[in-house]
């Protein structure tokens, strides 16, 4: 076993999940319930299924694996979309966690000025309706969902919990 590979394919995982983490932070940081948590689990996870799929070589499935780690991320998205009282909530959530997939995948690949690059464009979306007139460029006082916004800032989409 050769120590070096294995030490850089550590790091990329780190890196996955740092970078997930970071976006999983601004989540958190706005109250969601997918916090830092799980944005790290999904880019961490999609790290290392992508660090095994370029492991398999010519003669494994390594675009097989890459393929389902986007459908199984789009499945766990679908799962925090809810329709709560006539409005649909959570697609930012399920936005971003397949968009952090895409973070793991990325840094799998050895990617890592793309992964970079989109962890920050994820987080610069995510902080975008802070800005100055916001509601009015999206909809004059509505927001991109459809909703008016609180008088202490804006509804978001990422509430994963469910009442009955």
């Amino acid at each position: 076993m050769d120590l070096h590979p294995e030490i850089s394919l550590a790091g990329r995982t780190v890196l996955a999940a740092f970078l997930g983490a970071c976006i999983g932070w601004e989540r958190r940081r706005e109250g969601r319930s997918a916090g830092i948590r799980t944005y790290s689990a999904v880019s961490l996870g999609s790290c290392a299924f992508g660090v095994i799929s370029s492991q398999l070589g010519q003669g494994g499935s390594s675009d097989r694996i890459a393929a389902q780690v986007v459908s199984g991320i789009g499945f766990l998205g679908a799962g925090v979309i809810m329709r709560d009282k006539g409005q649909v909530r959570g697609l930012a959530t399920a936005a971003t966690l397949w968009a952090t997939a895409a973070v793991g995948m990325a840094v799998a690949y050895d990617m890592f000025v793309l992964a970079s690059l989109t962890a920050a464009i994820i987080f610069l979306l995510l902080w975008m309706h802070r800005l100055p007139g916001w509601h009015w460029l999206v909809g004059h006082g509505v927001d991109s969902d459809g909703k008016k916004p609180a008088s202490d800032g804006p509804q978001d989409t990422g509430n994963l919990s469910i009442s009955g």
